[in-house]
């Protein structure tokens, strides 16, 4: 027993050690997600249901069965002549099947089956279009991941720097060339870095927090694996729009969800029109009883009664409407709006669709243009920097100064960074309207 336990509890240890270790990967993180969503297990539960609603409707078709079978009996003193009473017990069996059948009813069921596969086809398409949208957000977050990471590392530098500059202002200060002021500005200076640090380590957590919560997995022990993100350039911009917006407008899921809305309304108007066509319906009955009475002798047996007594009913019935208090006219109005409705839904879908894609061409072009004069800026400002860190050594500058060239060499290489990510993800977004993989 204890020898099972000690294994059980190594076995746990390793697993607990492995999936600390474990470090995701983009793909492992959008299949996760896809796998594992709440709102994409509701979706496709959505879907199970319209199935099932697909079958129900087909089942309409089908002619409606039912069986049947009643027992009485009846005790006690019974009139059978004026004035004559006597102890009679009766006893009676009766069995019964009834199929009723529709044959006409202007169309209404053919419209139900088609309404109902249209409903499954809409469900289809919107689990389709949530799965795109978490993708995204997947992406979104990890790229927001190793974005906080490069800053880290960026702020991680920058605390080295001042401890390497600490030592060298020491240096200074213990052989005459520097005031011993310039060791507490250097000092001052160092523990604002290392602030920098813990402010970068916070935004880091954070943001491994928020992926954790989105893949909905424990943030204890959850890490990624660093994705090289290569130098974008201008080869990821779109140069034309109107390929973005002629292929989104006939693949993306929203609009073809806003189609199949247009085509469920047009349906239900023609089932509100079936109200006023006559219903023609066929009917089938047999039925049978047995009889059983203590004032009787040398009665049939049970299933000789049944035999006996066994009939056949055959009806066909035709309802023909005439006046429904309005019910059929309201109902056929009420569609027609709705069917106007969803036609303004599928237009306002492109129109939103054609505002957003067009922003995100025009967030892109000038996220290139910010990455560029970044890169240009961050340049200049390390040449400034590497002059300031000269004259300083020979002192014609001073600290105060040297910590300003500093700060616009900081500020430079974090505007760089932001200016990246910011550019990627801002042609990530141009990719899904194109249907492309995000996971490049």
């Amino acid at each position: 027993m204890k020898k099972q336990l000690f294994i059980a509890l190594f076995c746990m240890f390793i697993a607990q050690t492995f999936a600390q270790q474990k470090k995701w990967t983009l793909q492992e993180c959008v299949n996760h997600a896809l796998e594992n969503n709440i709102t994409i297990k509701q979706s496709e539960n959505n879907l199970l249901s319209g199935e099932q609603d697909v079958i129900a409707a087909k089942g309409q078709f089908l002619p409606s069965v039912n069986a049947n079978i009643n027992q009485n009996l009846s005790l006690g003193n019974r009139e059978l002549f004026p004035g004559q009473f006597v102890d009679r017990t009766d006893n009676s069996t009766s069995i019964g099947l009834g199929a009723n059948q529709t044959i006409f009813n202007g169309f209404r069921l053919t419209n139900l089956y088609k309404q109902s596969k249209l409903n499954l086809e809409t469900s289809k398409i919107e689990l389709d279009r949530i799965k795109d949208d978490i993708s995204l957000n997947v992406v979104n977050s990890y790229l927001n991941v190793l974005f906080n990471i490069e800053n880290l590392e960026a702020a991680k530098a920058q605390y080295e720097f001042s401890k390497k500059q600490l030592e060298q202002v020491k240096e200074l200060v213990d052989a005459g060339v520097q005031p011993r002021v310039n060791i507490y500005d250097t000092e001052a200076t160092l523990a604002n870095d290392a602030q920098n640090v813990t402010v970068a380590e916070n935004n880091y957590t954070l943001a491994l927090l928020t992926l954790s919560q989105l893949l909905q997995l424990p943030f204890e022990g959850f890490n990624v694996e660093l994705l090289e993100i290569d130098t974008p350039s201008e080869a990821l911009l779109y140069s034309d729009i109107k390929p973005i917006l002629a292929y989104a407008l006939e693949n993306r899921n929203e609009i073809k969800a806003a189609e199949k809305r247009v085509e469920n309304a047009t349906l239900g108007t023609e089932i509100s029109k079936s109200g006023y066509f006559p219903i023609l319906s066929f009917n089938y009955g047999f039925g049978s009883n047995a009889f059983f009475s203590n004032l009787l002798e040398n009665e049939a047996s049970f299933f000789r009664q049944l035999n006996d007594q066994k009939s056949h009913r055959f009806s066909l019935s035709l309802n023909v409407p005439i006046f429904s208090r309005y019910q059929n006219k309201t109902s056929v109005a009420k569609s027609e709006i709705q069917e106007e409705n969803s036609k303004l839904n599928l237009q306002q879908a492109k129109i939103d669709l054609e505002a957003n894609i067009q922003r995100a061409f025009t967030d892109a072009q000038a996220a290139f243009k910010t990455y560029e004069a970044s890169k240009k800026s961050l340049e200049s400002q390390k040449l400034a920097f590497n002059n300031a860190q000269e004259r300083y050594n020979i002192g014609v500058m001073n600290v105060f100064e040297l910590e300003q060239s500093r700060v616009r060499f900081i500020n430079a290489q974090s505007s760089l960074i932001n200016a990246k990510y910011d550019f990627v993800f801002k042609t990530k977004i141009l990719d899904f309207y194109m249907g492309k993989t995000l996971l490049n």
